[in-house]
């Protein structure tokens, strides 16, 4: 078990019989490690997060009483007991009891927040839902989680200029559920939109089953009010298209609740296309439906969407969902197309043809809405419903050029038997972004330390192609340490650079992203003249 809040873990960076564990500095080289949910403490530690600050933790008394000024009722979580439903996010193997967990629900109560926690160096991790699969929302120690749960109301919709204004609480489905009566949606559709909140998309830049044709969450996105770490708001776009000077509204997309913390989003929304029909299409093998797919991008076809699923993903999706996915196929690809009527026949035709010449052995074509809707829910649901065949998986994220996608499924076959595990593999088949699901059994010893091994080098192959780590997912701590295998040291002193601007002092979800934390003031340059610097006592790193 992890410490207590008001506890500091001890580390002295190797556990007895092991090798030196992975060391993250926290800006004052030092560090303490994170224990795997499921691993008991004599085992192996996978990562390692900042040292907790034992003066912050001193203060926990005192920093709660002021938060419940700022945020009153029931506003400040403070109880072992309920801050434990706040100890994990989507990235279950790992768990940290926060020190406390603040829920605000205006705007001014979270400049005062932020605020607060600047001038007292207390750390502030920015919550959502909770569905973050790259441990994005994992607390630390002696910081508060920011949960922005009660951010849930749809401020306005403007038919008009095609956009809808949000709080960030609101799911990615209730804003489709909220334009739907008009005939309009909002594109990005994760497999979580159920649950997942606008402001987590926002923060992972997420994707979805239809981002292929209509983007991910920064092409779908207008304009953004957040609160810095200052406790400064500032607002970023708009309704209107675009903005002069530089783009700080892509910066913020994706930029994983390190920059700031948002609370309103603008989200552009479209109008329902007039025709959507999906087409099932079985292949013997995986490395041919990777080579259909290159071949309905390369003849210049771009669906609505296109996704792909495994023989072992296919069926746990069908004996969950019964979405009458057929079962004698190696895999099954899913293609989407949508708009005029007669676009569509002439689309479906033109994929029919192409499917048959990569040896396609199963061809169906959804004959309604209602039949439409079965093919994807399949899909949607291959995550939980994997859950029905392992007691664990490990989601990965990796994204590749599609051409590489044969050789890159085939080396994963070769992994999984090396390492011992299975993998299903369920991703978005269009733009290369790869969701493999390693089964293991984490109260299995050693299988947790082997499905970690198994994913490192799967997203190792990814950038080994000419891929990148993530998609849609992010890096939190799950891919942080093996940002190097594509980011120079250089390029990501850059990177830290540009956080800096926004938080010098680090206090935003801290521990997430880079593999190594440095002080803002490592990063600048230092000016010596005649063997002095410019003000010698500033301490140097």
């Amino acid at each position: 078990m992890l410490p207590h809040p008001g506890e500091v873990g001890q580390s002295d960076g190797t556990e007895p019989g092991e090798g030196p564990s992975p060391s993250l500095p926290s800006g004052r080289g030092d560090s303490t490690r994170l224990i795997p949910a499921a691993l008991s403490p004599n085992l192996p530690i996978m990562i390692a997060m900042p040292k907790p600050d034992a003066a912050v933790l001193q203060r926990r008394a005192e920093i709660a009483e002021t938060l419940r000024r700022i945020v009153p009722g029931e506003g400040v979580i403070d109880t072992p007991e309920e801050l434990r439903v706040y100890e994990t996010d989507g990235l279950t193997a790992y768990r940290q009891l926060p020190m406390l967990v603040v829920l605000p629900s205006t705007v001014e109560q979270v400049s005062a927040v932020l605020a607060y926690c600047h001038a007292n160096s207390v750390k502030v991790v920015p919550r959502g839902a909770g569905t973050s699969l790259s441990g994005g929302a994992l607390p630390v120690a002696d910081g508060i989680v920011l949960g922005m749960a009660k951010f849930n109301r749809v401020l306005a919709i403007d038919y008009d200029n095609r956009c809808a204004v949000v709080q960030p609480g609101v799911t990615n489905l209730a804003i489709t559920e909220a334009v739907a009566g008009r005939g309009f949606y909002y594109a990005p559709d994760p497999s979580s939109q159920i649950a997942c909140t606008i402001g987590g998309n926002v923060a992972e830049n997420s994707g979805g089953v239809h981002c292929l044709k209509y983007g991910l969450t920064t092409n779908n996105v207008l304009g953004l009010q957040m609160v810095l770490p200052t406790g400064a708001i500032v607002r970023l776009g708009g309704k209107h298209l675009d903005a002069e000077g530089y783009d700080l509204l892509g910066l913020m997309i994706g930029s994983e609740g390190l920059l700031g913390v948002v609370t309103e989003v603008t989200v552009r929304i479209l109008q329902r296309a007039e025709c959507a029909r999906a087409v099932l299409l079985g292949f013997p093998s995986s490395e041919a439906a990777g080579a259909c797919v290159a071949a309905i991008i390369g003849a210049g076809i771009i669906p609505g969407g296109m996704e792909m699923m495994d023989k072992p993903a296919i069926h746990a999706a069908e004996a969950f969902v019964h979405a009458d996915y057929p079962l004698d196929v190696e895999a099954l690809l899913i293609v989407e197309l949508d708009g005029p009527n007669v676009e569509v026949e002439h689309l479906l035709a033109a994929v029919e043809r192409i499917g048959g010449q990569c040896g396609a052995i199963y061809m169906r074509i959804s004959r309604s809405e209602e039949e439409r809707g079965k093919f994807w829910a399949g899909r949607k649901a291959a995550f939980p419903a994997v859950g029905r065949i392992s007691p664990d998986y490990y989601c990965m994220d990796g994204t590749i050029p599609r051409a590489r996608l044969p050789e890159v499924l085939n080396r994963m076959q070769e992994m999984s038997g090396r390492y011992g595990l299975r993998v299903a593999n369920v991703f978005h088949a269009g733009d290369g972004n790869l969701h493999p699901l390693i089964l293991y059994d984490a109260n299995a010893p050693g299988e947790l330390e082997r499905a970690e091994a198994f994913g490192a080098e799967i997203l190792k192959v990814c950038v080994e192609v000419g891929g990148v780590l993530t998609g849609e997912h992010g890096v939190g701590v799950e891919k942080r340490d093996l940002m190097g295998t594509m980011f120079s040291e250089t390029d990501l002193a850059q990177q830290e650079r540009l956080k800096c601007v926004f938080d010098e002092e680090a206090l935003l979800n801290p521990g997430k992203v880079f593999p190594q934390l440095h002080r803002c003031a490592e990063l600048g340059r230092v000016h010596v003249h005649r063997g002095q610097t410019r003000f010698p006592d500033l301490p140097r790193f």
